[in-house]
């Protein structure tokens, strides 16, 4: 999500970077090589102070939680779940937020679902009420309530293969609340929101 971001960011959402004929300038190149080069060069940090924290933009610092996050996992995520719900509310929300807009942002509440990101589900309409982002919890509560209710139809196509992946988005109901959760980012910024919650909480997510 933080390299989608920076990407976005950088093209306004709207391609409105580029040339008339489609194409990046060398400058806009550039710009755009330097920020994802600074992407894989960020520092991660096992462990999180008061003061790393302070200090964090708020352009990296939801990033940069993410990732101390991610740190505390085991190395095969077999114990994903166990680990998460192991966590103080606060770090559990952080976690399970950025984990669904990765995969809605992706591919929608479908793959969100179907990846292993979806045994969150029942916890993120409270996550997201915990961090302030109360109509993307209204919207994942009800995609949450159709993918229970049409469980049968929404997974009849899947059999483990990419194809069967792919023909599980026909007709699927829960398409239609891709283009909601996709507005719904001009109503709450929902980045920005994690991060005031942070910042609001930080001895929440400090480690020492």
């Amino acid at each position: 999500m933080g390299l989608i971001s920076t990407i976005l960011n950088f093209f306004d959402c709207s391609g409105q970077q580029k040339k008339d004929d489609g194409k990046l300038s060398k400058e806009m190149e550039e710009q755009l090589a330097n920020s994802v080069e600074a992407f894989k060069n960020r520092p991660i940090y096992k462990e999180l102070t008061e003061q790393i924290i302070d200090t964090t933009s708020d352009e990296n610092l939801l990033q940069m939680v993410f990732d101390n996050l991610s740190e505390k996992q085991p190395a095969d995520y077999e114990k994903e779940y166990e680990t998460v719900m192991s966590w103080n509310k606060s770090r559990q929300a952080i976690y399970m937020i950025w984990a669904l807009e990765a995969e809605v942002n992706n591919g929608g509440y479908n793959q969100f679902y179907f990846n292993s990101s979806g045994q969150f589900y029942m916890h993120l309409p409270d996550a997201l009420r915990l961090v302030g982002a109360n109509k993307f919890a209204d919207l994942t509560e009800k995609a949450n309530k159709t993918f229970e209710n049409e469980n049968e139809k929404i997974t009849k196509h899947r059999d483990g293969t990419i194809e069967g992946f792919s023909k599980s988005y026909d007709d699927n109901p829960l398409n239609d609340f891709d283009s909601e959760f996709y507005d719904l980012y001009k109503i709450e910024n929902l980045q920005q929101i994690q991060v005031d919650f942070i910042r609001k909480n930080k001895k929440e997510f400090i480690d020492k």
